[in-house]
C-alpha cells in the first residue's frame, strides 16, 4: 500500500454492466456507480487500507476505482453521511479519526443488538436459507481450524466465514430496523467484523467455539441464552482491542 496515494492501490473495479434498453430502464449510471464506488472505499476505510485521519485525493481516487470524479464525489458525500469521512470546504474528505472510547462504545452497543437478533432468532425460528448459511460457516470455520497454524489466507477466509455468520444471524431476527441499527456500529474502523483483532489459533478456536454454541442454543430456541452468550462473544473482542 502506498503511504501517499493509499487509492492507487485499490482493487481493479470491475466491469460496468451496460444498461437493458430493452427493457426501458432509464436509470443514469451515476448513481449505481456512485453506489459500487461507496462500497469499494468503505470496504477499504473499515479494513484499514486508508489510515484514520488520511486525507482522499478525488482524482487518484476516481482514477483507481474506474470512474469519474462525479460517481466519486457522491460517493465520498455518501460515507460522509455515514460518519466515515469528514468534509470541510477547501480541504476536501478526510478519514475520519475514532477515539477509543467511541471504538469501545460501539462495541457495546453492537453487543446489545447483535444480542438481541441472537434472541429473536431463536424465537422467530431459522429459515431454511438462514440454517444453510449458519452450518456452512461453522464448516467453514473448522476446516480453517484444522490448520495448525494459521497464515494469511486463513485469516481472508475466517474473516469471509465470520460475516457469514454474523450476517446470518441478522437475517434470522427478521428486523429490518435492527439490521439498519447493528450495521452502523460496524461500519467503524475498529469495530467491524472485518477487522480481526486477534488471530492466534487459540483464540480463533475459542471464538469459533462460541460460533458453534450460539447456532446450537438459536436453533434450540433458547433466545436468552444466546443472547447473553453473543454480548459476551462481542466484548470478548473489544477487550482485545484496548
Amino acid at each position: 500500500m502506498s503511504a501517499q496515494n493509499p487509492e492507487q492501490d485499490l482493487p481493479e473495479p470491475r466491469r460496468a454492466e451496460p444498461l437493458d434498453i430493452e427493457r426501458g430502464d432509464e436509470v443514469e449510471r451515476t448513481a449505481p456507480r456512485s453506489i459500487s464506488a461507496a462500497d469499494r472505499v468503505r470496504e477499504s476505510i473499515l479494513t484499514g487500507h486508508f489510515a484514520p485521519g488520511a486525507r482522499i485525493n478525488e482524482v487518484h481516487l476516481s482514477r483507481a476505482l474506474g470512474v469519474s470524479r462525479t460517481p466519486t464525489r457522491a460517493a465520498l458525500h455518501a460515507l460522509a453521511a455515514e460518519g466515515l469521512v469528514d468534509y470541510a470546504h477547501n480541504r476536501g474528505f478526510t478519514v475520519r479519526e475514532f477515539p477509543l472510547q467511541a471504538v469501545l462504545d460501539a462495541y457495546q452497543i453492537r453487543a446489545a443488538l447483535e444480542g438481541l437478533a441472537c434472541r429473536l432468532a431463536a424465537e422467530r425460528g431459522l429459515a431454511d436459507e438462514q440454517r444453510a448459511a449458519m452450518e456452512q460457516a461453522l464448516r467453514d470455520g473448522d476446516d480453517i481450524l484444522r490448520h495448525e497454524t494459521l497464515n494469511e489466507d486463513d485469516l481472508v477466509a475466517y474473516r469471509a466465514m465470520n460475516v457469514m455468520f454474523h450476517d446470518a444471524i441478522l437475517a434470522a431476527a427478521q428486523s429490518r430496523m435492527l439490521m439498519e441499527a447493528v450495521r452502523l456500529t460496524l461500519n467503524m474502523p475498529g469495530s467491524t467484523h472485518r477487522h480481526i483483532v486477534s488471530f492466534k489459533h487459540d483464540d480463533v478456536r475459542r471464538r469459533h467455539d462460541d460460533h458453534h454454541r450460539l447456532y446450537q442454543l438459536i436453533a434450540t430456541g433458547e433466545g436468552w441464552r444466546a443472547e447473553v452468550l453473543m454480548r459476551e462473544h462481542v466484548i470478548g473482542l473489544a477487550k482485545q482491542t484496548v
